[in-house]
């Protein structure tokens, strides 16, 4: 027998009690029967690669993970670079430069809102939180019914399920520091590569 087999074993059973799943209802999603996956998760059996695609998918992890393997350590630091550099992207005149790296819990921009932008209007709710701090000019803040006016070094921390919008307060526009637990939105496809799902309200 393989003798990496029993070191993937006790993985698969963490990774299966992390995702909530019995034997039987994680061997049913993968299409296996419940011995069979006994099986592996005890290191008697080899997974092929559709099963460790399949249980990767239902445990919400990566094959790489499954078989124990470490990912590269994410450089702790991101560079300063022209704004008007590759990193930056813009949607609706609003302009954003990635300020933190990419696959983390949290997502860091640098963002510039012009005045009357076309995202002005745009309800937000979602899931997360948000933390704002207002580098240049006025930004205007609206929390459910309450409204807000940031001056620079003024900052903002909330719940992304409270319905928010803003917007710059005056015609030179306004540059932020926004930093999200789990940002998905339209915008955030566009400069993070990000799957957009984001709920917009009327």
């Amino acid at each position: 027998m393989n003798s990496e087999l029993p070191a993937m074993a006790p993985r698969l059973r963490e990774l299966r009690g992390r995702a909530g799943l019995t034997l039987e209802s994680a061997a049913g999603r993968a299409g296996l029967s419940p011995a069979h996956l006994s099986r592996l998760e005890t290191g008697q059996r080899q997974p092929s690669l559709p099963v460790l695609l399949s249980l990767a998918r239902i445990y919400g992890t990566t094959v790489a993970e499954l078989l124990g393997e470490l990912p590269a350590a994410a450089d702790p630091v991101v560079r300063g670079g022209p704004q008007a550099g590759p990193g930056a992207r813009e949607a609706d005149g609003w302009r954003y430069w990635p300020a933190g790296g990419p696959a983390r819990a949290m997502q860091a921009l640098r963002v510039r809102v012009p005045y009357g932008g076309g995202q002005d209007d745009l309800v937000r709710v979602h899931a997360g939180e948000e933390w704002l701090y207002v580098l240049g000019g006025r930004l205007r803040l609206t929390l459910g019914e309450a409204r807000h006016l940031l001056e620079p070094g003024d900052s903002a921390h909330f719940d992304s399920l409270t319905p928010h919008r803003i917007g710059a307060a005056d015609p030179e526009g306004v540059e932020l520091l926004f930093v999200h637990t789990l940002l998905r939105s339209g915008a955030a496809q566009l400069c993070l590569g990000g799957d957009g799902r984001e709920t917009v309200l009327p």
